[in-house]
């Protein structure tokens, strides 16, 4: 007699289960460490040091598909952050509405001073801005490529702040979250002592 059970093609139960063991293990093997320093950064613990950031917390983190930008092809500016890219680096971010002015130029200037202050971890920090109005020099800064509105509506941007009297530079991390920011009041040396900071305690990005 022949048996007319039909072979099993597919994963068992336990294959699945074996999987899904497997997968968050690597999640969590990749982002741990990003998740973890997040936690650090933003409470202090476990820093010995007792450093309290100079920089505005933007809590809750504000997901950065909420801003609607788009990059100059228009792709979605969010889709270069995220787990699905685990080569997404850290970002500084230069907010403005209206003509970019003198607090608007001064901290262009100062996203690049600081990017370069970060030594050996300058190649993990980019750099972008949002500038309906950018300056006639803008030239000057190739590594900082401008974004554009996704939609009619007025950006809701993080920190209920009028970006045509105070512009201000946006920390995002790899994952695509806005967790802080700067006024254009602040001065490079406490920006880059916050970003030295963020560096040494997260491996990621």
């Amino acid at each position: 007699m022949t048996d007319s059970r039909q072979p099993q093609t597919g994963p068992t139960p336990e294959q699945v289960r074996r999987g899904r063991r497997t997968a968050l293990l690597l999640f969590a093997i990749g982002f741990g460490p990003l998740v973890l320093a997040s936690i650090m950064f933003y409470t202090g613990w476990m820093n010995p040091t007792g450093q309290s950031n100079n920089g505005i917390l933007v809590d809750p983190p504000v997901p950065v598909s909420r801003l609607g930008l788009l990059d100059s092809d228009g792709q979605p500016f969010a889709d270069r952050f995220g787990p699905m890219h685990p080569d997404a680096n850290w970002m500084m971010l230069v907010a403005n509405e209206g003509p970019c002015a003198e607090a608007c130029q001064h901290l262009i200037y100062l996203a690049r001073q600081v990017n370069v202050a970060l030594g050996k971890h300058q190649d993990r920090m980019t750099r972008a801005a949002y500038l309906p109005a950018p300056p006639a020099d803008l030239s000057g800064y190739p590594d900082m490529p401008l974004l554009q509105a996704g939609g009619t509506e007025a950006i809701q941007w993080p920190g209920d702040v009028d970006l045509k009297q105070a512009p201000q530079i946006y920390v995002i991390d790899p994952f695509g979250n806005v967790m802080m920011r700067y006024g254009p009041a602040m001065d490079g040396k406490a920006i880059l002592e916050d970003l030295k900071h963020l560096m040494r305690i997260s491996q990621i990005g």
